[in-house]
């Protein structure tokens, strides 16, 4: 039987390649607008990073989100990320 191929993605803040279940996909609208996507699927510029506290503080420090994506961050957004990623390693 054959296996089937397990997509990967990088993440944007430790460039490590990781399946993309164990990722976190941030998308920017075309108006700019920046919030989590937890369905993978909505329309935008997307960047992907690993959904892990640490992580997310570097991502912050480095500002490697708002690289990829081309925006300023609010940290409402960042706030938003934070508890999605408390609610999926419970």
């Amino acid at each position: 039987m054959k296996t089937r191929k397990i997509p990967e993605r990088t993440c944007v803040v430790t460039r490590e390649k990781y399946p993309k279940k164990e990722l976190l996909r941030i998308v920017r609208s075309k108006e700019g607008i920046v919030e989590a996507d937890i369905t993978g699927k909505k329309n935008g510029r997307g960047a992907y990073i690993k959904a892990d506290l640490k992580t997310l503080e570097l991502a912050k420090k480095n500002k490697s989100l708002e690289h990829a994506l081309q925006v300023e961050i609010p940290s409402e957004v960042y706030d938003e990320i934070e508890l999605i990623i408390k609610e999926n390693n419970k």
